[in-house]
């Protein structure tokens, strides 16, 4: 430019030169773009074939593609991930002797491992003693500890080991065993599945235990059939645990009795009451409720009832006071249990998941802007200067949550006003925009909570695996299959985040002889929350 027009940066103060270097660098990363873009034009043109498109093995998201490794040069660190279980199997040593002419001399060993697997079907009669008791008692000698409807431990844990873990279908699980000399029925193995009670109750426990001790959590919910009708599965979990739960609604009523873990009860305390001010409802109404000396109900029916003597107003639309006073008591129910103690609650930005201290994912934030439509060339100029600004601020959020300081908290706050108080001309950006910087409170939630994930990846990980199981089997047809499912599945994510095989797992619960012991998963959680 000329020199007339060049500014003077020595009397440029510190924000400003960096907003001029954020606009020079994204104007920058533009004309990257247009140039590959061009270039990518004129070989069509001239009939010349490109670089061929080889996609990677994954398939991060745009963010992570863009922000890469940390800024000192450290790999990245997924969340979530124990890494692999440490092996389990011990070695057996062979001697293989060879045939060697005479006066030869012996020269020590070369190992060589080999990994094999003994997978026989076994049929075992056990004969019982019937003893006469002189009083006319008969007394019948005990089978083996494990033993659960003719199947021996170590058949139950295979049949549960392939469907759950091996994704396999109940047909399939009973033509495999048929296949090894097994009479092993669809019926016995759809009991099996599902009267596993002492597991399942470890599976609710986990639940009740990572809410006691989470500092933060991650939720997100996907399809789910039950009954022949339309559901949701919902997820919930940190880095220690994980939950699924289905029901048959995705409201924010339906994810605070979610948040219960078990709990049936209805508390009326001071967080209570302040959840239903912040909702809407009548103050008038919120001060009869809190005049009341009863303040904890049994359940559902006996709270509504309270609220009929109390003349509680109604309305047929969503902002229902009953319905938002019912909301109110289950977090005071929630808050009595001690459950969430100052959790925050990452999502991807759905309404009923806007409970206690919310924060939004930062990934589902860019995919908005990503997804935008572009008809010119400008609005794509500006599509991209955008997102390349929102990817160089995410990469500077996880730097700063590996050494937060008050004053870069303050610089990150100025900048994210910068970034989406910006104008582009492109009118449908910019309400994109303006919507972000409305939710900037749940978006920099990390500056005050710098433990917290900026993303809900691990939520949409640890989904795969009921969708996977969707996709095969379709839903479930009882409440006890329904339930299985989603306990399973829970203490199956549950296992692999500790670092427990849960193959492991099974063997320990089922009595297998010779397994190894597994410690009860809630403590586990427990302690890993009181590790600094």
């Amino acid at each position: 430019m000329p020199s007339a027009e060049r500014p003077s940066l020595s009397g440029l103060s510190r924000g400003d030169l960096e907003a001029l270097l954020e606009r020079l660098l994204a104007e920058n990363a533009a004309l990257k773009q247009m140039v590959a873009e061009l270039r990518a034009e004129v070989a069509q043109l001239k009939g010349v074939k490109g670089k061929p498109e080889i996609k990677p093995a994954g398939k991060p998201s745009g963010m992570e593609a863009a922000t890469g490794a940390s800024a000192e040069g450290r790999p990245r660190r997924r969340r979530g991930r124990a890494g692999k279980v440490s092996k389990r199997v011990a070695c057996e040593d062979r001697v293989l002797s060879a045939a060697v002419p005479e006066g030869s001399r012996f020269k020590g060993y070369e190992d060589f491992t080999v990994q094999e697997l003994e997978l026989r079907a076994r049929r075992i009669r056990f004969r019982r003693e019937r003893w006469a008791t002189p009083d006319g008692r008969c007394v019948l000698a005990p089978l083996p500890a494990g033993i659960a409807g003719h199947l021996g431990p170590e058949l139950q844990r295979f049949v549960l080991f392939q469907y759950h873990r091996g994704q396999t279908t109940i047909p399939r699980l009973a033509a495999l065993l048929g296949d090894l000399g097994l009479d092993v029925s669809k019926r016995q193995i759809v009991r099996l599945l599902t009267r596993n009670s002492t597991m399942l109750e470890e599976a609710g426990a986990v639940l009740r235990a990572g809410l006691e001790t989470a500092s933060w959590l991650t939720v997100d919910d996907t399809g789910a059939r039950h009954k022949g009708a339309n559901g949701v599965c919902t997820q919930l979990g940190d880095d220690r645990f994980t939950a699924f739960v289905t029901t048959g609604s995705k409201s924010r009523l339906n994810f605070l009795e979610l948040l219960r873990a078990g709990h049936e009860d209805y508390v009326i305390n001071a967080a209570a009451l302040e959840y239903m001010r912040k909702r809407g409802v009548p103050l008038g109404a919120v001060a009869r409720l809190e005049a009341q000396s009863t303040r904890r109900f049994a359940d559902e029916a006996t709270w509504l009832d309270h609220l009929r003597r109390l003349d509680w107003p109604t309305r047929a639309h969503q902002l229902d006071p009953v319905r938002l006073a019912t909301e109110g008591a289950l977090w005071g129910s929630i808050n009595a249990h001690g459950l969430l103690p100052d959790t925050v609650i990452v999502s991807d930005d759905a309404g009923q998941f806007d409970v206690g201290l919310h924060a939004l994912c930062w990934v589902h934030a860019e995919r908005l802007v990503h997804k935008l439509d572009t008809f010119t060339p400008a609005q794509h100029t500006a599509q991209q200067h955008v997102r390349s600004l929102i990817w160089w601020f995410y990469a500077d959020l996880k730097t700063y949550q590996r050494a937060p300081t008050p004053r870069r908290r303050a610089q990150l706050r100025a900048r994210f006003e910068r970034i989406f108080q910006r104008r582009t001309g492109f009118s449908t950006l910019d309400r994109l925009l303006a919507r972000l910087r409305a939710n900037g409170k749940e978006l920099l939630r990390v500056l005050d909570r710098p433990d917290i994930p900026l993303h809900t990846n691990g939520s949409e990980n640890d989904l795969r695996g009921h969708v996977t199981r969707r996709k095969v089997s379709g839903g479930t047809r009882s409440d006890q299959g329904r339930d299985a499912r989603d306990g399973f599945l829970g203490l199956m994510k549950t296992c692999a985040k500790l670092g427990i095989a849960f193959w492991d797992f099974l063997g320990h619960h089922l009595g297998v002889p010779d397994s190894e012991h597994v410690s009860y998963l809630p403590d586990i959680i427990r302690q890993r929350a009181a590790q600094p």
